[in-house]
Parts: structure tokens; sequence; C-alpha cells
């Protein structure tokens, strides 16, 4: 890690303390900003640059983990195209994939279409 990089870090650390400060503060953002002495496009401009930072991280992590991602309780099981009955209806949504056939509870699927919709 470069110098540039250890100052970034440092700043995005000091500004994460100075949101939360603000925040157990219970004040409005225009008075915290007011009462420690800084303006408050500045407060607005590192919560920007800690977002884009958040951001960044999550995108990264889940570039490292995309294929290896499983929902908590759930397991990846791989099927070979021999292993599909015909009769079955692929539901793919985002990298999931869930079979359906004429025996599949309605119920059950609408509830595993909705929980992978919201993670994928």
């Amino acid at each position: 890690m470069d110098t540039k990089e250890m100052t970034t870090e440092y700043r995005l650390a000091h500004w994460a303390q100075v949101m939360h400060d603000r925040k157990q503060s219970g004040m409005s953002i225009k008075d915290y900003c007011e009462a420690a002495g800084f303006h408050e496009n500045m407060y607005f401009y590192w919560q920007r640059k800690l977002r884009e930072s958040a951001c960044s991280q999550v995108k990264a992590t889940a570039a490292d983990t995309e294929k290896t991602l499983v929902p908590q309780g759930w397991a990846r099981v791989e099927a070979s195209a021999a292993t599909v009955p015909s009769c079955a209806l692929p539901i793919e949504i985002g990298v999931c994939r869930v079979l359906a056939d004429a025996n599949t509870d309605t119920e059950l699927l609408a509830r595993i279409c909705k929980a992978l919709a919201s993670i994928c």
C-alpha cells in the first residue's frame, strides 16, 4: 500500500467516524456540521466517497465469490443435462436455475422465485 492509498484509507476512516458520531448525536447534518466547524458540502462529499468505497469493496468481493456464493441455508446443486427431465420447465433468475414440473408446489415455487429475485 502506497502513501496515497494510506492517506485515502485514513480519511475514509476519519469521516466514517464523523458520520457515526453525527448519527449518535441525534443532530441534523446541518447543525452537526455547523457545530463541528465544517461546511455540510464537505460532509456530503465524504459520504459519497464512503459509499463509493463500500460499493467497490462489495463488487470486488462479489466478483471473487460469484461462483461460490450460495444464500445461507441453501446448497448448490449442479445438474447435468442428462438428469433434466424433458417435461421440466427451467426457471433462471440471475445465475440460479430452478426446474419445475407438473408436480411442483406452486406456492413453494413462488416463494423460491421471490427469494432468488431478491438476492440476484
